[in-house]
């Protein structure tokens, strides 16, 4: 990678590029300008909800979206490339096996006027850690001991493993947001009016106007000094949709520029006949789950009936009456392909080991299966499972989705499930409080790296926060993050996948690709749907 001159790293950023190469996503934006820019404000249409714009509050693809054009990073992603440069450094190296060294360009500035310096960098990655929100990404900084700031450009990472393979990664990534600290708190969460009434941004954009999960308003950042350079558009506007067929109306009939997450496959399938807009596909490595809560599923750890070999009979059986293959076909119309492991194929270290653990064997259903591992475990059917998903999240077809997973268990005979649904906003805060005992989960990668699909899920329970954990498994997580050697950390994943795949802590089931539809004078999409995963809405101009 360009942070570093070490052969370890220039290592894996070619590994990067060969699995990202494979991956098949797409996403969207938009750009246009009032001022010198080319052509007039952009508007997009999302139905991905915001949480929260504090980074130390949020870990979702919604929240993400924003905090990406507003606040800097030490390290981020040129536009086409998956590998991570200095942003508002001008270097970025590994001083000694454990000390990551970076060095601020001089003379930054948030966009209320404030000085921004290491203090502030220190400041950021201190109350991540001392917040450790259950929704928030600080499970990202396992590795993290301490940030010192010597002086007004420098900071040092303290490591607690040397010659962290994935570190420079992370300081892109959601736990990676430089925050103001004379405009945010050092021990609990910053509300999001407070923020953008203290003007605290030094990305691309700031925002000038703020409707939570309504209207945000954005203007260009004069004063932005990062990688990426001046925003192609002067001025965008995010609105947000509950109803993702007002979202493909708006874009056919020209109301918005950009329609980016989420339409219904049939919708997309529509949009690519229209002459009138274009769809866009770029890389990425989506994935989807069944997340079980192993306190409170069936025979869970909490539950009256508590026990771990009959839990775990439950888990398999489901894995062996999902059909993914007709999920995919049926509902999603191919822009989703079954998955057989918890590494997106395509990405180095990959493999499938739910193929031939459960179901026939060949990635297909097989009830008898199903039917004998109760039966061995002594669980009586049929089995009463509470299952949730989220309405507005994932998309329209979510519905769908759950409604064919739940069909599925129940034609087996063996599950009786209880579908049941929640908007986003109140999602997030329910599945780490032990409400859902089974439910619906997306991922959108952070980095190309399958450490990305491994650490936040499993190391320690994650951001999961179900409950699930295995000292063995965290042994190797943090072993494969400091392997140097290419195969020998190859081999790590892949023994990782395995013994989670035995566990079932989740079941994957789809591996995705996302669509931007944006309207015909629309360019730049293509610039910013790269194997980054982030959506530079400064990429994109109208004209």
């Amino acid at each position: 990678m360009a942070f570093s001159p070490t052969s370890r790293a220039k290592g894996i950023s070619a590994a990067a590029v060969v699995a990202v190469a494979a991956l098949t996503l797409a996403g969207c934006s938009a750009g246009g300008s009032t001022n010198d820019a080319s052509g007039g404000a952009i508007t997009i249409g999302t139905t991905d909800k915001v949480t929260s714009l504090d980074p130390a509050g949020s870990y979702d693809n919604g929240s993400f979206a924003v905090q990406n054009q507003v606040f800097p990073f030490l390290m981020n992603t040129p536009y086409g490339s998956p590998d991570v440069e200095p942003d508002i450094a001008t270097k970025a190296e590994f001083t000694s096996p454990t000390e990551y060294t970076v060095t601020l360009k001089p003379g930054l500035k948030w966009a209320n006027g404030n000085d921004l310096t290491s203090s502030d960098v220190k400041f950021s990655f201190d109350r991540q850690l001392a917040i450790a929100d259950d929704n928030g990404p600080s499970s990202l900084l396992y590795n993290l001991d301490s940030v010192a700031a010597p002086d007004d450009t420098t900071v040092v990472f303290t490591l607690k493993q040397a010659d962290d393979q994935i570190f420079p990664q992370i300081l892109s990534s959601p736990a990676g947001p430089i925050v103001d600290e004379d405009s945010l708190s050092a021990t609990e969460l910053t509300s999001d009016d407070d923020i953008v009434k203290a003007n605290a941004f030094a990305g691309q954009y700031v925002i000038t106007s703020y409707d939570f999960n309504n209207l945000v308003g954005y203007k260009a950042n004069k004063d932005y000094e990062g990688l990426l350079g001046a925003a192609k558009t002067d001025v965008v506007n995010v609105k947000y949709y509950a109803d993702a067929s007002n979202l493909k109306l708006d874009i056919q009939q020209g109301n918005i520029d950009v329609a980016f997450r989420s339409l219904s496959a049939t919708d997309i399938e529509d949009l690519r006949g229209n002459d009138k807009v274009k769809v866009v596909d770029g890389p990425g490595g989506e994935l989807r789950y069944v997340v079980f809560n192993f306190d409170t599923q069936p025979f869970g750890a909490k539950t009256a009936e508590a026990d771990p070999a009959k839990a775990l009979a439950v888990r398999q059986a489901v894995a062996d009456l999902v059909d993914r293959e007709e999920i995919a076909t049926q509902v999603y119309k191919g822009t989703y392909t079954p998955v057989y492991s918890y590494v997106p194929a395509g990405l180095t270290g990959a493999t499938e080991p739910l193929k031939s653990l459960y179901g026939n064997g060949e990635g297909g259903p097989d009830v008898d299966k199903a039917k004998a591992t109760l039966a061995a475990a002594g669980v009586t059917a049929p089995l009463v499972l509470n299952l949730q998903y989220s309405n507005d999240h994932y998309g329209p077809s979510s519905g769908d989705e759950y409604a064919l997973v739940k069909d599925q268990l129940e034609a087996s005979g063996l599950f009786t499930v209880n579908l049941q649904t929640t908007e986003w906003v109140q999602y997030t805060k329910d599945r780490t409080s032990d409400v859902y005992p089974a439910y619906q989960l997306g991922w959108f990668p952070d980095y190309s790296d399958a450490d990305n699909y491994l650490t936040p899920f499993f190391l320690e329970g994650g951001f999961l926060k179900n409950h699930y954990s295995d000292p063995e498994v965290d042994a190797l997580i943090l072993k494969q993050a400091v392997t140097a050697d290419p195969a020998e950390r190859t081999k790590l994943i892949e023994d990782i996948q395995d013994k989670v795949a035995a566990q079932l802590s989740t079941v994957p089931l789809l591996q995705g690709a996302q669509v931007a539809v944006t309207g015909t004078g629309v360019t730049g999409t293509s610039d910013t749907l790269d194997a980054s995963f982030k959506f530079r809405y400064a990429a994109l101009a109208k004209g």
